[in-house]
């Protein structure tokens, strides 16, 4: 039976911020809302937690994790970035994209997509989440919570409870947060390509 939260949007309590990052840290697979929709998250360095996400979601080893990091300085230890890229980034975070960038040795092995050494970072536009990345120090790997089968995000905590109550170890309800997905940007290539088009506008990186 997971744990269920009920953290302020605005003004998050200390106290459950606290405890949430404990279970991080102790293995949990915890649920919490970003600016676009709730995500599935774990521990950076846990195996068994990321076999977890991938059960619960169905997901294959081609699928592109993401880590949700604080600022750019989070950005910057895990990805390659060059100037061009930084100042897009510095221009669009916080905000609803993940951009997947070329990953630096920091990022461990089982994370990275297979073929192309790369891998998923964004910066949510939320403060329950500033929190949590504060309080634990280091980025939380994440996946957008689209149920097998489902083409949008869950959105209602409550529902959230009800179907996934057995099979993680935290729900933190921080209210809605919408039911768009990020829009993805991959700038592994020559040009930035825009992989899905969700609430962030991505007019600003087509070419």
């Amino acid at each position: 039976m997971s744990q269920f939260f009920q953290i302020h949007p605005e003004t998050p309590q200390k106290r459950l911020i606290k405890q949430a990052v404990e279970i991080l840290r102790q293995g949990g697979v915890v649920v919490y809302p970003t600016d676009s929709g709730y995500a599935i998250g774990c521990h950076l360095g846990d195996k068994q937690a990321t076999d977890r996400i991938k059960r619960i979601r169905r997901l294959d080893d081609k699928h592109n994790f993401t880590l949700v990091c604080r600022d750019l300085s989070d950005i910057g230890v895990y990805a390659k970035v060059d100037n061009t890229q930084y100042r897009l980034l510095k221009t669009f975070t916080p905000g609803p994209y993940t951009f997947i960038l070329d990953a630096t040795s920091e990022v461990p092995r089982r994370l990275l997509h297979p073929k192309r050494r790369s891998i998923g970072v964004r910066v949510p536009d939320n403060e329950i989440v500033r929190e949590l990345l504060g309080e634990l120090g280091e980025p939380i790997m994440s996946s957008t919570l689209i149920m097998p089968g489902e083409e949008d995000p869950m959105t209602d905590p409550e529902d959230i409870r009800d179907r996934l109550e057995h099979e993680v170890d935290l729900i933190i309800d921080g209210g809605n947060c919408g039911m768009e997905a990020t829009t993805v940007v991959n700038f592994t290539g020559e040009v930035p390509e825009i992989v899905r088009v969700g609430k962030g506008d991505p007019e600003p990186f087509r070419v």
